[in-house]
């Protein structure tokens, strides 16, 4: 389970090492990266996170506002490939960043500032462990027109698990046979298409790929191993 206390006693980390050992950053790398976002604020004042795929449903971070809001410029990518959480090293799936291009809509959580640095060190543990996006301060626009910056995990195409190509057609059989220590692949992404319904939003590239999982499934029902679970991640 993805949860505060398996990210506090480090059980999530260790679900990672066998898989992914070399990737691993370590724990001087984590406050690094951490302390350069903070450095980098664009301006002092309230912290955002902008949340785009499981951070909607289990944010596991405490907040005190949360807001619908649209990010220009970026779009939803299954561009990392999972060897542990998702899937294996012997049928890796694939798991969610933001790319170049076209424009997201998401919720902003806002982090008290009493908390912050307690609460985005939980998150780095959980979004950082192998150092695959890239948290950067992009400003975000609410429903009434407002905007506020806010952190948000971009994919980072330099890292040994980024794949260039994340298009339907490529991942949508990974996605459907993929299967880890935190549930399958395409229970993910059919948590996000709720999560995205029940907020009123529509992603059309999460749309197609939920055809596209539907599809493997109708051709082989058992190449979704799990997908009749549920999974609290």
């Amino acid at each position: 389970m993805l949860n505060r206390d398996t990210l506090i006693s480090g059980t999530f980390r260790e679900h990672f090492a066998a898989a992914n050992k070399d990737m691993l950053w370590t724990a001087e790398q984590l406050r690094e990266s951490l302390l350069e976002t903070l450095r980098t604020q664009p301006a002092p004042g309230e912290l955002w996170v902008f949340a785009y795929g499981s951070l909607l449903w289990n944010p596991i971070v405490t907040f005190d506002a949360r807001r619908a809001a649209t990010l220009q410029g970026w779009h939803r990518s299954f561009c990392l490939r999972s060897m542990a959480g998702r899937g294996t090293a012997q049928a890796p799936g694939r798991m969610l960043a933001l790319e170049p291009g076209g424009c997201t809509e998401g919720v902003a959580l806002r982090i008290p500032a009493a908390l912050a640095e307690d609460e985005l060190r939980l998150m780095w543990s959980r979004e950082m462990l192998m150092g695959s996006y890239l948290p950067t301060w992009l400003p975000v626009r609410f429903t009434d027109g407002t905007q506020a910056h806010a952190i948000t995990f971009l994919a980072n195409a330099t890292r040994p698990n980024y794949e260039k190509d994340a298009s339907v057609d490529c991942i949508a059989p990974l996605i459907a046979s993929a299967c880890g220590v935190l549930g399958s692949n395409a229970d993910y992404v059919l948590r996000l298409a709720e999560a995205l319904a029940r907020e009123g939003l529509r992603d059309e590239y999460v749309d197609a790929l939920v055809h596209g999982i539907a599809q493997c499934r109708a051709a082989s029902p058992a190449a979704i191993p799990g997908a009749a679970q549920t999974h609290l991640v």
